[in-house]
């Protein structure tokens, strides 16, 4: 069983991490060269098992693969409780707390996998490809859809954007998934990533913030 902890020090088992891919156009603009990108008509969804999750000061272990890992800093929410079919309007009393998050991918087995249509779960969920932050209750904070994503490598800010670049947000999202699955109390919603996305290699420091909400650090070594 995997644990994440709010800033109160409380430790909350995770049951399952719940993602959503293109959610920021300017990182569908990234990811497409050369295209006018579209935002997508609802969430793009994916999964990552409890086990990837590293929390902060941890060890990324990048999988003996062909290919390049990638970074990707994305604002995190956690679930509070059991809920199912939930409104837009109902869900915001169903969020915990915010914090910061890294999905890490593995993206030339994520584009291939993609060109061949078959899934990509391996290139998202392989372990120590979620790393997270202590957790801020969600009545501290104010306005989630103004703070800063900021991501550094080894002291080279690599990404920066903010959270109002969201297409969709965090309530639309948990009402969005309620309809799909039972979200139950420590699951981790990742909400998507700003561009400016790249490669980590052995060695290399990670530093992540949203705002003066939450920070997570991690290195990273070769599996």
């Amino acid at each position: 069983m995997s644990f994440i902890q709010t800033k109160s020090g409380e430790q909350i088992a995770v049951g399952k991490i719940l993602c959503v891919g293109a959610n920021y156009l300017d990182h569908i603009a990234e990811m497409n060269p050369g295209k006018t990108p579209a935002a997508p008509s609802e969430p793009v969804i994916f999964m990552k098992p409890s086990s990837a999750i590293v929390r902060t000061g941890g060890v990324i272990v990048r999988p003996d693969v062909p290919g390049e890992m990638h970074h990707e800093v994305e604002l995190i929410a956690v679930i509070s409780k059991r809920a199912k079919n939930l409104s837009e309007k109902e869900a915001v009393g169903y969020v915990l707390g915010y914090g910061v998050g890294l999905d890490l991918t593995l993206r030339d087995l994520q584009a291939t996998a993609k060109k061949a249509g078959r899934p990509w779960t391996i290139a998202k969920g392989f372990d120590t490809s979620a790393v997270v932050s202590d957790i801020e209750d969600a009545g501290k904070v104010v306005r989630p859809y103004e703070l800063e994503l900021r991501l550094w490598v080894n002291d080279s800010l690599k990404q920066k954007g903010s959270t109002g670049g969201m297409i969709f947000k965090v309530p639309f999202i948990v009402a969005f998934l309620s309809k799909f699955f039972t979200l139950e109390r420590g699951d981790i919603i990742y909400t998507g990533t700003p561009p400016g996305v790249g490669p980590l290699v052995d060695g290399d420091r990670v530093r992540a913030e949203l705002g003066d909400v939450a920070t997570v650090e991690a290195r990273v070594v070769n599996g």
